[in-house]
C-alpha cells in the first residue's frame, strides 16, 4: 500500500484479548509503582483489618431476650458485648453456624448453631439462635437452667458452607427441613425477602408434633406477605393433622414433586441423621448432579454402633487415649461409642472445635497410634490427610488404645 494511502484504524478489542494484554504488562506496571511508592512504613493494615471483623476467631455477645418458640425451642437474641467495647457483629451468609464455646460445671465444650436471624440483623447489631431442648442433652439442659438476660456467652465467627451461591445455585431454591433443622431456613427466607439474595425458597418442613412446629406463624405470614419470594409447606407425621393445608407422613419423592419443579431448583436439607436417611434416599430418584443438593452437617452421630462396618463387640469397651495438645500430655478414657472430641471435653481438655461433623477440618489431628472408626457419611478428609494420618477427632471413635496428637497452633 503507499504511504500516503495509509489510513488510521481504530481497533476495538473483544473477548478475554484485553485481559491477556493486562496480564503481559503486569510485571512492569508493578515496578513502576513500585518505584513510585512512599517509603514510610505502612501503618495500619486496611484489609487485615476488614478480614478480622469478618472472620473473628473470637466474639464476645451477651444474651439481650429470650422467647419461647414451642414447647420444646426457645430463640435467644444475643447483642455485642459492650462492657468489652464491643459495637459490632460479623457479617455471614444466610444458612451458617457460630459455634458457641460454653463453660459447663467446670467443663470447656463447643456446639454449633445456626444463625436463625439475617445477615441485615447483624449489621443492626443482633444475631439470633433458636435452641431446641434435647432429651438427656448435655448443653440444652444447662442452657435452660442457666441462661438468662445478661448472660455472656462466647462463639466463634459465622462459619459454614449452607448457603445460597448465585454463581453454583440456581434461584429456584428447595428447603427440606426437620425438626430444628428449619433454623438456617428462617435466615435465607428473611434474607430473600429483604432483598439480600435474589431468589425464591420452596421450604417443605417436616415435624412430629403439631403443637412444637418452629416459626409456624412467622412464615405462614411470610407465605401471605411475600408469596412470589416464599412458600412453606408443612408435613406431619403424626396420627391425626388439624391444621389446614398441612401434608400428612413423610417428606416423600412425591411430595417433592407435587410442590417443586426438581429439574430447575437447587436442594437445600438440614435435619436429623434419619431424615437425611430417608430423603437422600427418596431423592436417587431425580438423578440430580451433586452440585445441585447442599447438605447441611448435622452434628455428631448419636447411634455410631448403627453404621456398617463398625465392630459391635467394642460397643461397650472403654480405651486408654493418650494425647498431646500443646504443652501438656495426658491419658484419658475414652469410650468406642462416643467420638474422640466427646472424651477430650469430659477430661476437660478444651480441644478444638466446630462443626462437630467432620466438614469444617478445624479439631484436624494426627494419629500416632492405634485404630479408629471414621464415620463414612461425614468423612471430609483430603487424600493427603488419610494417607499421612491426619483424622477429625469429632467424626472418629476408638477401636483400641490410641495415642493422638493435636496441633498447638489451632488451639484458641
Amino acid at each position: 500500500m503507499n504511504q500516503n494511502n495509509e489510513k488510521k484504524l481504530d481497533i476495538t478489542i473483544k473477548s478475554n484479548s484485553r485481559d491477556l494484554l493486562a496480564f503481559m504488562k503486569l510485571s512492569a506496571n508493578r515496578k513502576k509503582r513500585i518505584s513510585k511508592a512512599s517509603n514510610e512504613p505502612i501503618k495500619s493494615d486496611a484489609m487485615n483489618e476488614l478480614a478480622s471483623k469478618l472472620h473473628p476467631i473470637r466474639q464476645y455477645l451477651i444474651i439481650d431476650s429470650i422467647k419461647d418458640e414451642t414447647k420444646t425451642s426457645k430463640t435467644i437474641k444475643l447483642v455485642p458485648n459492650k462492657d468489652l467495647g464491643i459495637t459490632e457483629l460479623a457479617y455471614f451468609r444466610p444458612g451458617q453456624y457460630l459455634s458457641l464455646k460454653v463453660n459447663v460445671n467446670g467443663v470447656a465444650i463447643t456446639r454449633p448453631y445456626s444463625i436463625a436471624s439475617s445477615p441485615k440483623d447483624a449489621l443492626d447489631g443482633f444475631y439470633e439462635l433458636t435452641i431446641r431442648k434435647e432429651e438427656n442433652g448435655f448443653l440444652t439442659s444447662f442452657i435452660w437452667e442457666n441462661w438468662k438476660v445478661g448472660t455472656k456467652i462466647e462463639s466463634s465467627g459465622p462459619e459454614g458452607f449452607f448457603y445460597f451461591d448465585r454463581l453454583r445455585d440456581l434461584k429456584q431454591l428447595v428447603g427440606i427441613a426437620g425438626g430444628s433443622g428449619i433454623t438456617p431456613f428462617r435466615s435465607i427466607a428473611k434474607a430473600i425477602v429483604d432483598s439480600t439474595i435474589d431468589a425464591k425458597l420452596t421450604l417443605l418442613y417436616g415435624s412430629s408434633e403439631e403443637d412444637d412446629i418452629i416459626y409456624y406463624n412467622e412464615f405462614k405470614d411470610l407465605e401471605k406477605k411475600f408469596p412470589e419470594k416464599f412458600k412453606v409447606v408443612y408435613i406431619l407425621s403424626c396420627e391425626e393433622v388439624s391444621l389446614a393445608g398441612c401434608e400428612q407422613g413423610f417428606i416423600t419423592s412425591e411430595i417433592i414433586q407435587k410442590y417443586c419443579d426438581v429439574k430447575k431448583s437447587s436442594f437445600f436439607l438440614c435435619g436429623p441423621q434419619i431424615m437425611y436417611n430417608f430423603v437422600e434416599n427418596e431423592m436417587k430418584k431425580y438423578n440430580l448432579p451433586p452440585k445441585r443438593v447442599r447438605r447441611e452437617a448435622f452434628g455428631e452421630i448419636k447411634d455410631v454402633i448403627s453404621f456398617p462396618g463398625f465392630p459391635q463387640e467394642l460397643a461397650e469397651k472403654i480405651f486408654k487415649l493418650t494425647v498431646s495438645i500443646g504443652g501438656l500430655r495426658k491419658e484419658i478414657p475414652a469410650l468406642a461409642k462416643e467420638s474422640l472430641i466427646v472424651a477430650m471435653e469430659r477430661a476437660n481438655l478444651a480441644p478444638p472445635s466446630k462443626c462437630r461433623s467432620g466438614e469444617c477440618g478445624f479439631c484436624r489431628s494426627l494419629l500416632i497410634s492405634g485404630d479408629i472408626f471414621i464415620n463414612p457419611i461425614s468423612d471430609w478428609r483430603r487424600a493427603a490427610d488419610k494417607k499421612f494420618g491426619y483424622f477429625h477427632p469429632c467424626n472418629s471413635y476408638p477401636l483400641s488404645d490410641l495415642e493422638i496428637k493435636i496441633p498447638q497452633d489451632v488451639i484458641n
